[in-house]
């Protein structure tokens, strides 16, 4: 089966037919760094690195870029209130980033460019656009002249004179249409600058995608660019517009834009105290609980976050560690998870297919989530009903606990943050141990089976006749 996906340029689902496959390349709109990532850039980060995961399963070839913007109003207004360097700032605030994604478990990009690495290029590009007449120099800034371009607004489906309502032009500002959008801003005193053509000066903001997206994939045409659904307009337009003015081809070949996050229904903003770090929920949950939450929607549909709801998905991710350590108690340490298993599997088929059909289908990842828990379901079905003597039970099982290893990891879940539990057979055998110390006077030996074993909530209870019974922490 094909893969599909929704094409915001076009407003309908189209099957993925990359242009060169099996390479894809994609592109995606990356963090600005002047305050701590969100949990609003944790979604964007964690679905487009999943349809990345998925793509890679069905055997593409994914060159994923994502930028970092390091040069920007917001940057330079933070600095200034903090009355600090803006390279101090941004190298604070790209420090904590990556931070988040090793702890979020969200692979880097093959190339994560930074704005400031790439200016001569933008310069150049700039200068392209100048040279073929969408735009133009206006007292030390360049502006690109969107009515130039006929086809501006395809992408977010406005016309020219829904854009020009309200809009206004700010008397710092020379250019000569106010729907004219910058591409080089003239510094001013004190703030950061560049060589150009047009005197020092700095970068703006839809620029930088343009030209890093097409240099870091060595291509006019990009298969996915992808990104939040509030960067629809103007950024992604401006980006359309610059990258199909200077080239003459299609920027894009597939848009993919996420939906927003809510905090209780209400936009996240620091002044409504609302402001959710991915620090701040991480202090309290696993990375893997977040992303359960992150997989309950579809990843272009909005979604509402609340404490409540973590405390849900805590619960439904207590499922699989139910499942595991009853498991680990049964059969011993998680061996029956680690190796790919290939026999047994025509009962657990169904349920990669149906995983499948989900992920082609714009990468339903509600469905394919649900495809977990039913397997968690069949498995506690065949352990409750395991018998020794039919060797089918065992492959299933196996089977089964492999595959949502399998799919888990293309949603980005390790379940690495459910311990390993240890088996009956195994805390009877370093009960043994610890008594074979004791007997022999080696106490201190003794004793540290004992902490071990506390350490892995199993509470030992020494009787007065020397015998030793045991139970599990509750």
């Amino acid at each position: 089966m094909s893969i599909h996906i929704y094409n915001s340029l076009t407003s309908k689902k189209e099957e993925f037919l990359p242009l060169n496959p099996p390479q894809v390349n994609i592109y995606t709109c990356g963090v600005t760094v002047y305050d701590e990532s969100h949990i609003g850039h944790a979604r964007s980060l964690y679905i487009f690195d999943v349809i990345r995961r998925y793509l890679k399963y069905r055997g593409f070839q994914v060159n994923f870029v994502r930028n970092i913007t390091d040069i920007d109003d917001k940057i330079i207004n933070r600095a200034n209130e903090l009355k600090t360097d803006w390279r101090e700032l941004v190298r604070k605030y790209i420090d904590s980033y990556y931070e988040d994604l090793e702890r979020l478990g969200i692979d880097k990009g093959d190339f994560e460019p930074r704005a400031t690495e790439n200016i001569p290029e933008m310069v150049k590009y700039i200068q392209g656009l100048v040279i073929k007449g969408f735009a133009y120099e206006a007292g030390g800034d360049v502006y690109f002249s969107v009515r130039k371009f006929p086809e501006y607004g395809k992408l977010s489906g406005q016309s020219i004179d829904q854009m020009e309502t309200g809009v206004r032009i700010d008397p710092t500002e020379h250019k000569k249409d106010p729907l004219d959008f910058a591409l080089w801003k003239k510094s001013k005193e004190n703030e950061p600058s560049w060589d150009s053509p047009w005197g020092r000066g700095r970068p703006g903001w839809h620029i930088e995608c343009s030209v890093m997206s097409q240099k870091y994939l060595k291509t006019d045409t990009l298969d996915i660019h992808a990104g939040g659904r509030d960067l629809i307009f103007p950024h992604h337009e401006n980006e359309i517009a610059q990258a199909e003015s200077l080239t003459g081809k299609p920027f894009a070949k597939y848009w993919m834009h996420g939906g927003l996050l809510t905090i209780n229904a209400q936009k996240m903003a620091k002044s409504l105290d609302n402001f959710i770090t991915i620090k701040d929920v991480l202090k309290r949950y696993n990375p893997d609980i977040l992303k359960l939450f992150f997989l309950s929607a579809h990843y272009a549909s909005p979604i509402d976050f609340s404490w409540k709801k973590m405390e849900q998905f805590r619960s439904a991710y207590d499922r699989f560690a139910v499942l595991f350590n009853k498991i680990d108690r049964k059969f011993g340490a998680r061996q029956i998870m680690r190796g790919r298993i290939d026999t047994g599997g025509s009962e657990i088929h169904k349920y990669k297919l149906k995983f499948e059909e989900a992920m082609d289908d714009d990468f339903n990842t509600t469905q394919a989530t649900s495809v977990l828990f039913e397997l968690v379901t069949l498995c506690n079905k065949v352990f409750d009903e395991y018998d020794e003597s039919k060797e089918d039970y065992m492959l299933i099982l196996s089977y089964a606990i492999v595959t949502i290893f399998e799919l888990g990891n293309i949603l980005g879940l390790s379940f690495k943050y459910i311990p390993e539990d240890m088996s009956d057979a195994w805390v009877e055998s370093l009960i043994k141990r610890r008594l074979d110390f004791k007997n022999k006077g080696n106490f201190k030996e003794a004793d540290f089976v004992r902490k071990m074993l506390e350490e892995k909530g199993i509470i030992l209870e020494d009787s007065k006749g020397g015998r030793t019974t045991w139970r599990r922490k509750v």
